[in-house]
């Protein structure tokens, strides 16, 4: 049946093959990982693009998915209308983009914007020119097909019957896909002959079935992408898995196996459909083998969309240099180092305009403790760190040994119970029995009246650190955070965590720097570190000072209800001094929540803003980081005082006390690129969010424990749900490129750029912008790729 396996007659030559499976890597890269939803984390989209410029990137991405990398066109218009967008802002973009790419003379620009573009249409698969109107849609039975099958070969716990994980993802479909008589059902006969014949290796599966449907080299790449974003989250889950391979100095194959499987079925299609299908279908391979070059509308959306940019860096320019209040020169009798996450900048404003004597910074909310966290009574660790490094230490909650093996079979009957609520014997006795009194628990639970979770031990690394890596730690994090000297008497480090229930993207709304999961324990372990008299002696041996009557303790910041809880017990913290800063932030804590509620739909207040996150129908509990638009890292002073309206990544840092300019380099390729993922992701799942968008909550469904699916079947979604970026009339995350501000000489970005290609890439092609403040604090510069700078002109 499946001649192209024979090796005498149909055996494809060995350059052939090499330069398909080079190809098959090439789409692989393409594709972006998605973390699972226990600690989901941002990420960006367009990951294996950032090379290409968003006109590139849009050609790229319309052939492979039919997605937009772009707003419609009226978006733009309506901007332009409003007042938001100058023509002085569309001629800045024009010009900036290469002669290739942009329409000329400026004049003809101005009149295509007028007119709407073309949707963007993919290149057809041999499945979707198979389709037999009113009868058979292969792709989505493709689809269902895989997608039943990857959900229980993937499953992390939720499956009660899940496939055999010992083996290889091509060789567990295959076994599977022998015995399957569905696709038979559905009118390929001799579907299950097909695939025993097929090739062993999902290699050899790849070369001899891209032999058969006749694809050229050069269009390999093209079609095989084409392949992977047709299985939309699975191809992405199996990214991720590579992923964590890759970090682990490791390999794994899913993906291509994956690929292996999706072209079989196009093999099999064209094996078994007759001469007509492969007729229709060599015409269409040959779309495959065309470049991929931008269309006009491609140029034409990518110079509106950088003028958007450009518009919203001259709003947040205006803003940075707008007067503002001088801090107060005395000493200060608290400082709260935040996460830099963007729901961190209204409750620090909030916290200085009330209480004045409490000064803010920010760092990344992971606090430079790369630690793998083992919680109270879990078996495994959960990687508390972003997720671009790997964990250096280890830690857990320090307790009672003997509770936690009471709590640890305590859970392992929870899971027992769970599993026999879910099986089909027990689920309709299981409601019968214990409807009305589940109902009772659920409903106390929503009004908050639920018993409280035992409180955890304080956390401790575990093994402890020896004395010479301890001491190196507190120091590397100091001189990182710019806090060496002038140390307030109680020092907060403010991890944030957001409280909810029902939802399945919860862990979306973490800290993103700690893999998906509270800030909570990072913070506490800096505190526990910094509090270490052996620690703050040998950080007063290399010029770090810390005052004996200063104490540090750690924070969480619930971003659902802006409420800051302190970990007092933690050190003991002079009583006056505690209580006068727990009424500041009490006092903070409702000014910002009643700020947020203006923009949160059917929040009327304190109350409700506080009553979301328990509530079990809200699907829109807060927004996130809906808004990002613009990443800072410069002295506090250079944003204090300013409303920037929860829209900025926050991060303290003094080039003057950064000797060998290593802060420097740590923020521009750490944070900066995990804000970029965090952006990207917000950008495209409102651009695109039929393909890069997780679609609406009201529909989802946990497959596997590992994501969701809309309605009961179909592909795995990745990205944001819908609810996180729309409010139910409009957008409420503005679709922006981030604009990263940075106080240091361009001189010596530069340098941090030339070092770090991967870097360098997203502001040369614009998937990040660049801007530097001179020594007089004011933005100066404009980085325009090259490793070149122009002055910033401030339009008005």
């Amino acid at each position: 049946m499946y001649r192209s396996a024979d090796p005498q007659s149909h055996a494809p030559q060995p350059s052939y093959v090499g330069l398909l499976l080079e190809a098959a890597e090439q789409a692989a890269r393409a594709v972006p990982p998605l973390w699972p939803l226990a600690t989901s984390v941002a990420v960006n989209p367009f990951l294996g693009h950032t090379r290409r410029s968003l006109a590139q990137a849009s050609a790229w991405l319309a052939r492979s998915g039919g997605a937009r990398a772009t707003m419609p066109r009226a978006w733009y218009r309506a901007r332009i209308a409003e007042g938001a967008i100058y023509e002085s802002d569309l001629y800045a973009a024009w010009e900036a983009t290469p002669a290739g790419e942009r329409p000329h003379p400026f004049e003809h620009f101005l009149i295509e914007i007028r007119h709407d573009g073309v949707d963007p249409v993919p290149h057809p698969t041999l499945a979707e020119i198979a389709a037999v109107p009113g009868h058979t849609d292969w792709s989505s039975v493709i689809a269902d097909q895989i997608g039943g099958w990857a959900g229980s070969y993937f499953d992390a716990g939720q499956a009660l019957w899940a496939a055999p994980q010992g083996q290889g993802a091509y060789a567990g479909w295959r076994e599977q896909a022998a015995l399957d008589r569905t696709p038979e059902i559905h009118g390929m006969a001799g579907f299950r002959a097909f695939v025993g014949a097929a090739p062993a290796t999902a290699s050899d599966a790849i070369a001899v079935s891209a032999a058969r449907l006749g694809l050229r080299a050069e269009a390999a790449e093209r079609y095989f992408e084409r392949l992977l974003m047709s299985l939309g989250g699975w191809a992405q889950f199996a990214r991720y898995r590579r992923w964590q391979a890759e970090l682990a100095s490791g390999a794994d194959g899913t993906l291509v196996d994956l690929l292996a499987v999706r072209l079989l079925w196009e093999a099999a299609l064209w094996e078994l459909g007759g001469a007509a299908l492969r007729e229709r279908w060599a015409d269409a391979a040959r779309t495959y083998e065309t470049p991929t070059r931008p269309s006009q509308d491609c140029c034409i959306d990518a110079i509106l969309q950088h003028a958007a940019e450009i518009a919203e860096q001259r709003r947040l320019v205006a803003r940075l240099h707008a007067p503002a209040a001088a801090a107060g020169a005395t000493m200060p009798i608290a400082q709260m180092a935040f996460c830099i996450d963007v729901r961190s900048e209204p409750i620090r404003a909030a916290i200085e305009r009330v209480a004045p004597g409490i000064r803010t910074k920010g760092f990344a909310g992971f606090f430079g403790i790369a630690t793998a966290h083992r919680p109270h009574a879990a078996c495994d660790g959960e990687a508390r760190l972003p997720v671009l490094l790997r964990p250096g230490l280890t830690s857990d909650d320090g307790g009672d040994p003997h509770l936690e093996a009471l709590d640890h079979a305590n859970a392992r009957g929870d899971r027992a119970w769970g599993r026999f609520k879910q099986a089909a014997v027990s689920s309709f006795a299981f409601v019968e029995a214990a409807g009305l009194a589940y109902a009772a628990k659920l409903l106390k639970n929503t009004l908050g009246l639920g018993a409280a979770p035992r409180t955890r031990g304080k956390p401790r690394f575990h093994p402890p650190l020896p004395q010479r890596d301890a001491v190196d730690a507190a120091e590397r994090i100091l001189r990182a955070m710019s806090l060496t000297s002038d140390f307030a008497p109680l020092v907060i480090l403010v991890g944030h965590g957001a409280g909810v229930t029902n939802n399945l993207h919860a862990s979306a709304l973490q800290c993103g720097a700690c893999g998906g999961h509270g800030g909570d324990v990072n913070a506490r372990l800096l505190a526990g570190l910094l509090n270490d008299p052996v620690v703050r002696k040998g950080l007063a041996e290399r010029g770090i000072d810390i005052p004996a009557e200063t104490v540090m303790i750690g924070g969480l910041h619930d971003t659902t209800s802006d409420r800051i809880q302190l970990f007092h017990e933690d050190a003991a913290v002079p009583a006056p001094l505690l209580a006068a800063v727990e009424q500041a932030l009490a006092q903070a804590s409702v000014e910002a929540a009643v700020a947020r509620a203006v923009r949160l739909p059917r929040a009327e207040g304190v109350r409700h803003v506080l009553a979301r996150g328990r509530d079990w129908a809200e699907v829109r509990p807060e927004w996130g980081l809906a808004g990002c638009s613009a990443f800072i890292a410069a002295p506090r002073s250079r944003t204090a005082g300013r409303s920037l309206g929860g829209r900025a990544f926050l991060h303290d840092y003094d080039w003057r006390a950064d000797a060998d300019l290593g802060v420097l380099e740590l923020i521009l390729t750490a944070p900066v690129v995990v804000a970029s993922w965090i952006s990207l992701q917000y950008y495209g799942s409102s651009v695109a969010p039929g393909v890069f968008g997780a679609g609406n909550k009201l529909l989802h469904n946990a497959v596997g424990g590992i994501g969701v699916l809309e309605g009961n079947g179909g592909l795995l979604r990745g990205g944001l749900p819908w609810q996180s970026v729309h409010d139910g009339q409009r957008l409420v995350h503005d679709p922006l490129r981030l604009a990263v501000v940075i106080e240091a000489p361009t001189a010596a970005i530069s340098d941090v750029l030339a070092r770090h290609d991967a870097v360098r890439a997203l502001f040369d092609h614009r998937w990040l912008h660049l801007l530097a403040i001179d020594e007089f604090g004011k933005v100066a510069w404009r980085y325009v790729g090259g490793l070149r700078w122009q002055p910033f002109a401030q339009e008005v």
